[in-house]
């Protein structure tokens, strides 16, 4: 895919709808479904909106007790250990998922951290990108032969507006040199979350597999955790009193709101024959122009198949290191 890809079909959705608006009538029943950050946040809406529409879902979770807690009374829902800052987990889980579940319909990529102080993770990564892309990726390459197992499969990857930050910093992705930013970092690995989109559907689609990012909105969650009220106060996102302005309130999401995106890309009959596209706000967002408003529509390089290539490349490399 490419810029010329990025054209809001009509959806039909407006901004605000919630996930189990969007997912009303289609049926789920005899899909898989792995969501990965499905006990909290959009994440839980995701998984409560799949489930109640008859799939069978699996959340690896970091912490069990606290997704079987949080998922507690949601039918057909499964958790199982897995951290996305361990390879070696997820690689355990996704290897145990594929030898059980000949058939993987639906793999969500939703779990990630936001602008966090610098952490190293595995054999060095920034823990942003590897967690949010590396680890992902991992899951991914685990699950793939259960994905090309199911006759027609989609994965999602959230990414976010935050793409607009930073595109892959090519040369030291994982700061090794480089003064660490942490909008900066957050910005590559959402970025990065996009172009494994890309690349995904350029690899799989002659094997029924087609892959889409998205922007779930502004929403406040879980994801916030390492944002200090006065930082938010600078970005705008609430007032020195603690309250939210009028203008977030307007643009905001509630979690429900906010994983309407995602559900619409996993489950969207629109989306036939499509993939590879970067979605916000149920709908297929458009390429960005220069009149696009600072936080909205795709950026140049998460449409390019050239950078989805070389990311693989380098991604491939990272993991087979670690």
């Amino acid at each position: 895919m490419a810029a010329k890809d990025q054209v809001p079909l009509g959806s039909g959705f407006p901004a605000k709808s919630t996930a189990q608006e969007v997912v009303k009538g289609i049926d789920l029943s005899g899909k898989h479904a792995v969501v990965t950050g499905g006990y909290s946040g959009i994440g839980l809406e995701t998984v409560r909106a799949l489930a109640g529409a008859g799939a069978k879902v699996t959340v690896p979770a970091r912490r069990p007790d606290a997704a079987k807690e949080a998922l507690a009374g949601i039918p057909g829902v499964t958790v199982a250990s897995a951290d996305l800052a361990d390879v070696a987990s997820v690689r355990r889980f996704s290897e145990d998922y594929a030898k059980a579940n000949p058939k993987l319909h639906l793999l969500i990529n939703n779990a990630g951290i936001m602008a966090c102080p610098l952490n190293r993770i595995g054999p060095g990564w920034e823990s942003q990108f590897g967690t949010n892309h590396l680890g992902h990726l991992a899951l991914y390459q685990g699950v793939l032969p259960s994905l090309r197992g199911a006759g027609g499969a989609r994965v999602v990857a959230l990414s976010s507006t935050g793409h607009i930050l930073s595109d892959v910093i090519w040369d030291d992705p994982n700061y090794q040199t480089r003064k660490y930013d942490k909008w900066e970092a957050y910005g590559q690995s959402k970025s990065s979350n996009a172009l494994f989109a890309l690349g995904v559907d350029m690899r799989e689609k002659g094997n029924g597999i087609r892959a889409f990012s998205v922007h779930p909105g502004g929403i406040f969650t879980n994801l916030q955790r390492h944002l200090p009220n006065e930082e938010m106060v600078v970005l705008g996102w609430k007032n020195p009193d603690g309250t939210l302005p009028e203008r977030v309130k307007a643009s905001f999401k509630s979690p429900e709101e906010g994983a309407s995106t995602t559900v619409w890309a996993a489950t969207s009959p629109k989306l036939e024959g499509r993939g590879g596209v970067y979605c916000e706000d149920c709908d297929i967002a458009q390429a960005a122009t220069p009149e696009s408003q600072r936080y909205q529509h795709a950026r140049e390089w998460i449409t390019d198949e050239a950078r989805a290539e070389r990311l693989w490349a380098m991604s491939d490399t990272f993991l087979a290191n670690a």
